[in-house]
């Protein structure tokens, strides 16, 4: 696909730069690999022949029965009488990392948390879960819940920019009293208030941080609306009787997502340092979920057991880092003062 001169421009000149540009692409294959989790870390095996019979356990439930087994509830792999069994008619593909972010390793011969060894390579938590499994699902869901927080706060912060700064006076007035009064909402203090009342999950946490976290824009775009209402272009749209939503968002709001798309990545930074400081002191996601803020939790817990959160803070590090490299180099994409 060809990109007309202004987006070819840039997209050299976030090429230009790097350090982003490597980081985009690094960030992009980590959260890629993150998406198929289930095939790099996994209880279950990938496939499996038994009895000339195919079998793919990541995608179906299979009851023991299956395999020559007494219960017909759904098969533990890991159990070796239930491989024992298979592998007498058939043989099994495991995924690189034999563990779920839930498996709990009872082969272990040291107490928990254990060290890392060649079974689990970065060790265990204080459950027996390997570490490895849970950052990787952990990434995964830290990644998607910024995203989905990213996109949709910045879609309802757009659209409310757009109304106070095209239309002004009294709309902008009472919007900007409302904004102040609303960023001033103690946000943590809340979402403890509502975690006690009921059992945060994805989405609901999702849904109370959107109520908050929807006005990063609403300042960069209301700006760029109130100087460009009254530009020539606009009031010759509106003499030729154009409606004020096409002017809005077919004329004005491409300026407007200039300075918006520069601020994108460092929104998803703050919403996935957001989720990491709640699971962190215990009011984010549900027990057991694979999350970054629960790994620092426990090395803060176990002091003893410094692969905790040494991995914790070396991913949360690479992660965010990335992320504020891609947000720079496209800054400097969007900024018309730099001349490739």
């Amino acid at each position: 696909m060809r990109l007309n001169p202004l987006n070819q421009r840039r997209w050299d000149g976030f090429r230009a730069n790097r350090r982003g540009y490597w980081s985009l692409w690094v960030f992009l294959a980590l959260f890629i690999l993150s998406l198929g989790a289930e095939f790099i870390a996994n209880e279950k095996p990938l496939l499996i022949r038994y009895d000339g019979t195919w079998y793919v356990p990541v995608f179906a439930v299979y009851p023991e029965t299956a395999f020559g087994g007494d219960f017909p509830t759904e098969a533990y792999y890991r159990d070796p009488y239930v491989e024992e069994m298979i592998n007498k008619k058939g043989w099994m593909l495991w995924p690189p990392i034999r563990f779920s972010h839930q498996t709990v390793n009872y082969d272990l011969t040291v107490p928990t948390p254990a060290p890392p060894s060649r079974e689990n390579l970065l060790g265990t938590d204080d459950q027996g879960r390997d570490v490895l499994a849970r950052v990787i699902y952990g990434f995964r869901i830290s990644v998607l819940f910024g995203l989905t927080l990213t996109l949709t706060s910045s879609l309802i912060g757009i659209a409310a920019g757009a109304v106070q700064g095209y239309f002004g006076g009294w709309t902008d007035l009472l919007f900007q009293r409302f904004v102040e009064i609303w960023s001033g909402l103690p946000l943590l203090y809340l979402i403890i208030i509502l975690s006690a009342l009921i059992e945060p999950t994805f989405w609901w946490l999702l849904l109370i941080m959107l109520l908050f976290s929807w006005m990063a824009l609403v300042g960069v775009v209301r700006a760029e609306f109130l100087r460009t209402r009254n530009f020539d272009y606009v009031r010759a749209a509106r003499a030729l009787g154009v409606g004020d939503v096409t002017i809005m968002f077919r004329h004005i709001l491409p300026n407007a997502m200039v300075a918006t798309m520069t601020f994108l990545p460092f929104i998803l930074n703050g919403s996935i340092t957001t989720l990491t400081s709640l699971d962190f002191l215990g009011f984010g996601l549900p027990p057991g979920s694979p999350s970054l803020g629960e790994l620092l939790a426990q090395g803060k817990a176990n002091l003893q057991a410094p692969w905790l959160g040494i991995t914790a803070f070396m991913v949360l590090a690479v992660m965010l880092s990335l992320l504020i490299f891609i947000g720079e180099a496209a800054r400097d994409a969007f900024d018309p003062r730099k001349k490739q």
